[in-house]
């Protein structure tokens, strides 16, 4: 699904990523782990040209994303991305946050857009909000419409970026179920995330980044029962 080679990124004289090479498989939940500052969000927003890469090559789903004439934004319908801070229209209400983007690319008709978001809204207890506006719900609300609008355009990948560092300790739950049951689908998921019981339960496979190198990664049992090297060792005691 993705194959990333020599993968580096500086901002100014500041190496955030140092020559990754990293591979994912479709289907696989990989979980990115990590102090703040050791490169995963920046990692992460590689993966669809968020962030340009200084160097090295991103292929994904047998496109080399990173070519000078790749479209990247017909690449980009097939990954969703869900971020931080939510990101949603405050002036759309949550029909029109869902039916915008598929159908301005033209992947649906108005009306099928409709259809799909009702279904999308539904799955996650939402249904009664399509007509409210984003300041009208609370963290854990906009954060599942946040998600639902990336699966709106029936995305082959999904991108997580801590999706719920923002949010109130209650509302994380909610958030995280909503993610739990995509990964049951098969869909194949990249989640940055300081939840370790999350990366424990839905991960097929854990990496931990610091200083811009993944320094180890494994299934998840192995992972946090023997890790091997001594920061990883350190992050988890302070972590678990």
């Amino acid at each position: 699904m993705i194959d990333v080679k020599h993968l580096s990124k500086s901002f100014g004289d500041h190496l955030v990523l140092d020559d990754l090479s990293e591979h994912i498989s479709p289907g696989e939940k990989v979980v990115v782990i990590g102090p703040s500052g050791s490169g995963k969000s920046t990692f992460l927003r590689c993966l669809n040209l968020l962030e340009t890469p200084s160097a090295g090559t991103i292929t994904f789903d047998g496109m080399e994303i990173t070519a000078p004439k790749a479209d990247i934004d017909a690449i980009r319908r097939q990954m969703g991305m869900v971020f931080q801070h939510f990101n949603l229209f405050p002036n759309m209400t949550i029909r029109k946050n869902i039916t915008l983007a598929p159908v301005r690319t033209g992947l649906m008709k108005q009306e099928e857009a409709e259809a799909e978001a009702e279904k999308l809204l539904r799955r996650v207890d939402l249904l009664e909000k399509a007509d409210a506006y984003p300041a009208q719900l609370s963290g854990g609300q906009k954060q599942r419409i946040a998600i639902v609008r990336a699966l709106a355009m029936r995305p082959k990948l999904m991108l997580f970026d801590e999706p719920t560092s923002a949010l109130d300790p209650e509302m994380v739950g909610e958030v995280l179920e909503v993610m739990k049951e995509l990964a049951d689908e098969g869909m194949t998921m990249v989640v940055v995330t300081h939840e370790m019981g999350f990366a424990r339960e839905v991960g097929t496979r854990v990496l931990f980044m610091d200083g811009g190198h993944i320094l180890e990664q494994n299934e998840p049992h192995a992972f946090f029962a023997d890790p091997k090297e001594p920061r990883t060792k350190e992050f988890l005691s302070k972590v678990l």
